[in-house]
């Protein structure tokens, strides 16, 4: 017993040892999870940085100085409410006018045209040199003209996007897949040389016009002014006329339209190539006003897309896009039997008549196939005669004719066309073939449509790209008016010969500015949406998305809906009101969002709409309630107002409206001030001005004087602390005043309020974020927040001054201060700590308290949650939850941040869409030897089969060839990016919780914070326990926006539903004096032994395989 009691008092000193430190650590571990930071000094620090920031931004930015002066005015300003009735009226109206001056134009054009082939005879040995638009001012070795070239005069235009243009002549731009010289493209050209005078008179009596232009059925483009064309990478002139929807919206009335394409196994090869290809190019020949499907078929009927089965589908973007991926992934196998899959088509087409759906104007199949054995004749009169209303369209694919007869007579007995392509350089010429077949009711009866297309982006003339980077996104768009043109020909009337279409563009830029922004207000803005309920302009139109460091459109740029924009008329009351072309208004709840989507705001806005006349669209126009609705007016004189326009400080929106200097030529080089100061010196009378603008111009700049002097004063004196930048201030009126507190080698904020930074200045489509948060705010109370312009980072500070009158108060304008993070750190950790020698005896918790411990993390964090100050410099400008996700859950929890749902329905996202690799194990060396012969001949042979072998000796032959092989084989890309729906929070601080603490438990520790609001401003201070990590227990809360996935059911409905839409007024699809007869004729064949040999050997290896 003594040995163990021995052991047991040797062990007792070693036990009491640990117990004392397990004792100290419990006791250090509880002092930890007890650390209190007191929130009456958090509270000082906040009121104390409160009265110095005031002071600081309330003096270099001459807020008071400024409000004093409204003040001063009162008594000789008018507020008046908006009547957002009367302001639809007015500017659809203007809008009305000015598409009228272009439809008038078009006319003018299409008569010109007509009359001119009129009096002309065919001459199939003309000879007519004319200015090829590839060709001009090109030179050969010798120094010498090339043929179709010459020298061309081109001057740099500013009306013209500055390109180099010809105002005094037009040029010709012909397709490389078209022969340059054929005989009836020469006399359609010598022809539409009568359009020159007309380009010239039209551009005089409407300067505002932009590209005049005729597109003709033969294939080439006549555009006014001349320009030098640029070829693509490959050399190639891929774009056709004929292509263009203005071109095919004109030349046809709606469509339904069903293609059937044959996958049995002997369409294998070059066939399905040749049949693929065929269908994107109908695809392509589609509008949004059409309707389509695709059934593939074999010994049964396959629909291409099942979720589309026994339906149409409307032929936008987005749909026909989806179609041509289907169609890539169509295989060839079993035996082809038409006549289920000719029931079918005739059954969709004759259901959507009955019951109102499609297009309810021209029905057709598209039949794709390498021959019928039969021609049906039982299928047609069931389904199709006597009243023919769908029209049949045969495409025989491949060299082989053995059942060209029936395939013929399937087309010519049921009012279609029948065209045999045998190479992929024919598909293109043969496909438009129908669409000149659509035209002749029109045609004969002489229907002189005009149509308007949906929005679209020309990226066909050079330099257009650069615009992506220099114009508002969503008025980078245009929209064409075009019209028909016939032949008036006696002998050939029943013929119905469409000899092209002729149209105009109209920068929808040039539109929109015709509601001008001044009126509208912050928040305020007009749109115009189509017949279709697509979006035509719209300012949260976004039709570019970033691909690396390019900007590139989306793919569904143009059909992007109205619901998908204003996404808070759930019900879609004003998307149907606005699609039938009614006229009323409509209030709405709104959930915006400012500062690239980071800052929602709460609104209310008002709805005007109403239909614009001879168009298929509708114009709408929103008021914000509040202040977007009251306006004040006021009045100086000329000679008052003239001596502060021109200092030195102050410029105007130029993008904005004041003076119309695109009329007369030479007022373009005006800029806006420049024009203003000369219409109102009496130096440019003609000038046409916006005389309510330039009255409030005047006012503003009277008013705002003052601030020039008192800023200058504040320089002079010595008296700016060094990292106050900038001081500015903007009106309603689109004025604004800088100065600039720091050389431009001192400052930090560079690029802030230049021509740059879009974002802070007025444009077309916005008014700056500085001004759209501070009316937004309290008056008088400055708006605090934090900007990263690619790394740079500084912190803005803005706040609205007004004006009052008659009971009515009306935002006049906001004024602010730009400031470098170094100036508010200094300031902040200054305050943010107490001396060693304070007096801690009433104070319960951590004192003395400083930011600058080690133990604390101090945040400036601003309403919606952004950080504008931290220890950490990294962390400024970024969301306070990814920094911090266990505070910010708690602040939400309480109630003090409140989380706010956004949606994105233009949203680009990662494609999760890999397409399975198509080749085989490479099983033995054999298989592999076997797999290269196969190849290179396959190759050899659709290299030699796309040539047209007739026309050889023709070197513009051999050049058609190769474009087809080029155009036609790019291989189709996988996007990284597509189109898709996004939902993303957003956060708003509840002012009326105005402080808060409290303990998080995180796992053995318990982690305080403090927070408190900073008065007179939109910031809050976050003090937190920096040694507790509670980053296991809470994630970040991250504001990235997640995709809405949508299951197959849902994702098909939404695919195929059919919203209200509004159908164009006019239908041509039956005339009794067209003559069906000419229905169709064959691509030139000429097969050489060789070829035939090699096709052979090819075939043989594929069945080999």
């Amino acid at each position: 017993m003594s040995g163990v009691g021995s052991r047991m008092e040797g062990r007792t000193p070693g036990l009491r040892k640990l117990l004392g430190i397990l004792g100290f650590l419990c006791m250090w571990i509880t002092t930890q999870a007890q650390m209190k930071i007191p929130p009456e000094t958090v509270q000082q620090w906040a009121t104390v940085f409160s009265v110095q920031l005031r002071e600081s931004t309330t003096k270099y930015s001459g807020s008071l100085l400024l409000q004093k002066k409204l003040k001063d005015v009162e008594s000789i300003v008018k507020i008046v409410d908006l009547d957002g009735n009367d302001l639809v009226k007015r500017y659809s109206d203007e809008i009305e006018r000015m598409l009228g001056s272009k439809m008038k134009s078009v006319k003018r054009l299409a008569e010109s045209a007509e009359d001119a082939d009129l009096y002309h005879d065919f001459n199939a040995s003309l000879e007519f040199d004319y200015y090829n638009s590839m060709l001009i001012n090109t030179v050969d070795e010798d120094g010498n003209s090339v043929e179709l070239g010459g020298e061309f005069p081109l001057e740099e235009n500013e009306h013209f996007n500055r390109l180099p243009v010809n105002t005094l002549l037009s040029n010709i731009q012909v397709p490389t897949n078209v022969y340059n010289k054929d005989p009836n493209i020469i006399n359609a050209i010598y022809n539409s040389e009568a359009l020159n005078d007309i380009f010239i008179s039209n551009f005089q009596k409407d300067p505002t016009l932009t590209w005049q232009y005729f597109g003709s059925s033969t294939g080439f483009f006549r555009i006014y002014p001349g320009i030098k064309w640029t070829p693509d990478s490959n050399g190639v002139a891929a774009f056709d006329c004929r292509n263009r929807n203005w071109y095919i919206q004109a030349a046809t009335s709606p469509k339904d339209i069903i293609i059937m394409v044959d996958i049995s196994g002997s369409m294998k090869g070059l066939k399905m190539t040749i049949a693929k290809h065929t269908i994107n190019t109908i695809l392509d020949t589609l509008g949004e006003n059409d309707f389509v499907n695709v059934i593939a078929y074999t010994d049964y009927v396959r629909y291409v897309e099942p979720c589309f089965k026994g339906t149409l589908v409307q032929a936008d973007l987005d749909n026909r896009e989806h179609f041509k991926v289907l169609v890539e992934e169509l295989h060839v196998k079993g035996e082809a039997k038409i006549k289920n899959a000719m029931k079918e088509s005739f059954k969709i087409l004759n259901e959507a008549r009955s019951n109102g759906q499609g297009s309810m104007c021209n029905q057709a199949i598209m039949l794709i196939t390498d021959g019928a054995m039969e021609d049906f004749e039982s299928v047609f009169e069931e389904e199709n005669w006597p009243e023919r209303r769908v029209r049949v369209f045969t495409y025989l694919i491949g060299r082989e004719m053995t059942f060209a007869r029936n395939t013929k007579w399937i087309a010519c007995n049921n009012k279609g066309y029948y065209t045999h392509i045998s190479t992929l350089a024919d598909v293109q010429e043969n496909v438009m073939e129908y669409l000149h077949v659509l035209s002749r009711p029109m045609v004969i009866n002489h229907d002189h449509d005009i149509i308007w297309t949906e929005a679209y982006m020309d990226t066909v003339l050079p330099n257009t790209k650069e615009l992506f980077t220099t114009k508002a996104q969503s008025l980078l768009l245009m929209t064409s008016v075009a019209m028909p043109v016939f032949s008036k020909k006696k002998e050939t009337l029943s013929h119905g010969i469409l000899l092209g279409v002729v149209g105009s563009d109209i920068p929808l830029m040039e539109v929109m500015k015709l509601a001008p922004r001044y009126m509208l207000g912050a928040h305020g803005y007009a749109f115009l949406i189509t017949n279709n309920g697509y979006i035509l302009a719209h300012p949260d139109l976004r039709p570019l998305y970033k691909d690396g460091k390019k900007l590139k459109p989306k793919p569904n740029y143009n059909s992007v809906d109205m619901s998908e924009v204003e996404w808070e008329d759930t019900e879609e009351t004003l998307r149907t009101a606005m699609v039938r072309g009614e006229t009323g208004s409509i209030s709405l709840n709104i959930r915006a969002s400012v500062d690239k989507g980071k800052r929602p705001l709460y609104l209310i806005n008002d709805y005007f709409y109403t239909n614009i006349d001879e168009t298929p669209f509708s114009f709408g126009m929103v008021l914000t309630r509040g202040h977007g609705k009251l306006m004040f007016i006021g009045n100086v004189s000329v000679e008052e107002g003239l001596h502060d326009l021109t200092s030195p400080d102050l410029s105007i929106a130029s993008e904005w409206t004041y003076c119309e200097t695109d009329i007369d030529p030479s007022h373009r080089k005006y800029t806006q001030l420049q024009a203003v100061i000369r219409y109102l010196l009496g130096k440019e009378p003609d000038l046409e001005c916006d005389e309510v603008l330039l009255q409030q111009t005047l006012f503003d700049a009277v008013v705002t004087a003052p601030l020039e002097a008192y800023w200058n004063a504040l320089m002079l004196n010595d008296r700016v602390e060094p990292g106050i930048e900038t001081a500015f201030l903007g009106t309603r009126a689109g004025l604004m005043r800088i100065v600039r507190y720091a050389g431009v080698e001192a400052r930090v904020a560079k690029r802030f309020l230049t021509d740059v930074d879009k974002d802070n200045l007025y444009t077309i489509d916005h008014f700056p974020l500085w001004y759209r948060l501070a009316v937004e705010n309290t008056p008088g109370s400055f708006y605090y927040y934090p900007v990263n312009d690619k790394g740079v980072k500084y912190v803005i500070a803005t706040t609205a001054v007004t004006v009052s009158s008659e009971v009515k108060t009306a935002v006049a304008g906001a004024v602010g201060v730009q400031m470098s993070l170094d100036w508010l750190e200094k300031k902040f950790w200054a305050i943010a700590k107490q001396p060693s020698d304070t007096d801690c005896s009433n104070i319960e918790g951590v004192c003395p308290l400083s930011c600058e411990s080690a133990d604390l993390n101090c945040f400036l964090v601003d309403n919606n949650g952004f950080i504008l100050l931290s220890k950490e410099r990294s962390e400024v400008g970024r969301f306070f939850g990814e920094v911090d996700g266990s505070v910010m859950a708690s602040l939400i929890k309480m109630g003090m941040f409140k989380k706010v749902s956004l949606f994105d329905y233009q949203a680009m996202c990662k494609n999760s869409h890999h397409h399975a690799s198509s080749a085989r194990p490479l099983l033995s060396p054999f298989y592999v030897i076997a797999a290269l012969i196969r190849w290179f001949f396959s190759n050899a042979l659709m290299f030699l089969l796309d040539f047209n072998l007739c026309g050889l000796w023709h070197s513009d032959y051999f050049v058609d060839a190769k474009a087809g092989y080029h155009t036609s084989h790019k291989q189709r890309k996988v996007e990284p990016l597509l189109p898709c729906d996004t939902a993303y929070p957003g956060f708003m601080y509840d002012s009326s919780v105005k402080e808060a603490n409290s303990l998080i438990k995180c796992g053995r520790c318990q982690k305080m914070f403090v927070v408190q609001q900073i008065p007179d401003s939109n910031l809050v201070l976050v003090v937190t326990q920096a040694d507790c990590d509670c980053s296991r227990q809470y994630g970040p809360i991250l504001l990235e926006p997640k995709e809405i996935k949508y299951n197959a059911t849902v994702k098909c409905n939404r695919m195929k539903s059919q919203k209200v839409r509004r159908r164009p007024e006019s239908c041509h699809s039956y005339h009794p004096k067209e003559n069906a007869k000419e229905c169709g004729r064959a691509a030139a064949i000429s097969l050489s032994i060789s070829l035939f040999s090699a096709s052979l050997l090819v075939s043989s290896l594929h069945r080999w395989m």
